[in-house]
């Protein structure tokens, strides 16, 4: 029999404790204790919190008082406010004189149309223009003459008129002396009763033939007054056969090639007038209603600004956008229009809208968008509270609070879409 090895065992008492592993067991206790207290806030947060984001992907923004500038700010391409269309007044071969780009001057000849059927009829015109002048002349010398015919028929009826009065006289002296019979003395008032009538019917067929001829004269002035103004007419489409430039500037677009043949009314070339420049802005349509005229704008072109108005907004909406203007306001103080634009050439403008004081914002951001501009999350400390939120008027860089925040709290503007509508949020560092 094998026997164990129990009557070799002994009991050994325990080592005497050392004081400095005592200390150590009490300062890691107390140590917990207080790490236990510290954590219990920050783990009643994560519990009650819905959802947690990376501190990363957050935005946040101060909400203050201050003033609220509306405006848009769109960029604008240059367009000339004096760009007229050159028409060809005749059909005929056109000869150009300049080409795209060039610099005219106002009256200078840009182009020259050959029409023979237009220059031909002025000449026609203008020989029936001499024959009916030529009959006018006729007419008044006619007319002199039937008034002189006339004139002298009444001159010869008041001699004739008078001799029968001097010849009444004598047979009347003479019956009353006895040397003349009654008979003499009647026969001569029949004489003075004819002369009497053939004098009043010359003053009429003078009346009658001076008024004759002056109707005959006048018709015939008339004719060559309304040949005249046939004439001047087709003088004048001749003359407008060469182009000339209506204003100072530069050539646009030439619609057609050298000695080519157009016809009547055809467009020829654009002249853009370079000193009376706008800017052309496609305005969103959300920005329509609040465009007014005479809206002060500010032009940037380079590294300068000039000061603008609102000149015109179209009543018409093309794919989301109104067509407005803008033009230079040379009556502000220091303004002054720049050199060196182009037509078509690209500027940015900003319509300023309107001022608003002393209101409630922060900085506009994607979260107006994502939260339907009805709620905000409000940061205090590393959680995002759920806030609903009234906005208003809204500019490219801030949006006004009309309640549910109060100034100096500090607000998510980023995309909130990641906080799926929580009501608390962790932001996690």
């Amino acid at each position: 029999m094998i026997r164990d090895t129990s009557g070799q065992d002994r009991v050994l008492a325990p080592p005497p404790a050392s004081p400095r592993r005592k200390q150590l067991m009490i300062g890691g206790g107390i140590a917990a204790v207080l790490l236990l207290a510290l954590s219990v806030p920050t783990l009643g947060r994560w519990l009650s919190a819905g959802q947690s984001v990376s501190a990363e992907r957050v935005r946040v923004a101060e909400v203050r008082r201050g003033t609220l500038v509306r405006d848009v700010l769109v960029q604008g391409r240059m367009v000339a406010a004096v760009s007229p269309t050159l028409y060809a007044p005749a059909g005929g071969t056109v000869k150009l004189k300049v080409q795209a780009g060039d610099e005219i001057k106002q009256g200078q000849p840009l182009a020259e149309i050959d029409s023979p059927e237009l220059r031909s009829r002025l000449v026609q015109e203008q020989s029936t223009l001499a024959s009916l002048e030529a009959e006018a002349s006729r007419a008044a010398l006619d007319a002199q003459l039937t008034r002189s015919t006339a004139r002298k028929l009444l001159d010869q009826a008041e001699i004739d008129r008078t001799a029968a009065i001097r010849d009444l006289e004598r047979q009347q002296r003479g019956f009353d002396g006895g040397a003349v019979s009654q008979i003499e003395v009647a026969r001569a008032q029949d004489s003075l009763k004819k002369a009497d009538i053939g004098l009043s019917h010359a003053k009429g067929e003078y009346g009658l033939q001076d008024r004759g001829a002056g109707l005959d004269t006048r018709n015939k002035h008339l004719l060559a007054q309304r040949q005249r103004a046939i004439v001047a007419e087709l003088q004048r489409q001749v003359d407008e056969l060469n182009i000339r430039s209506p204003v100072d500037g530069v050539v646009g677009t030439v619609a057609i090639t050298d000695r080519t043949v157009v016809a009547a009314n055809s467009p020829l070339l654009v002249v853009v007038d370079l000193r009376e420049l706008e800017v052309e802005l496609p305005v969103p349509e959300s920005y329509a209603d609040d465009m007014r005229l005479g809206m002060a704008a500010e032009i940037s072109f380079g590294s300068q600004k000039y000061a603008g108005k609102l000149r015109a907004v179209s009543p018409e909406v093309i794919n989301g956008q109104v067509m407005a203007r803008v033009r230079f306001d040379d009556t502000q103080s220091g303004a002054r229009r720049p050199a060196g634009l182009r037509q078509n050439q690209r500027v940015s403008t900003r319509v300023l809208i309107e001022e608003k004081p002393n209101v409630l914002m922060v900085q506009r951001g994607p979260f107006l968008d994502t939260g339907g501009g009805r709620i905000a999350y409000v940061v205090d400390g590393d959680t995002a509270t759920k806030r609903p939120i009234t906005v208003g008027a809204s500019s490219l860089s801030d949006v006004e609070i009309l309640s549910g925040l109060e100034p100096g709290e500090q607000v998510v503007i980023s995309d909130i879409t990641s906080f799926n509508s929580a009501d608390q949020v962790l932001i996690n560092d």
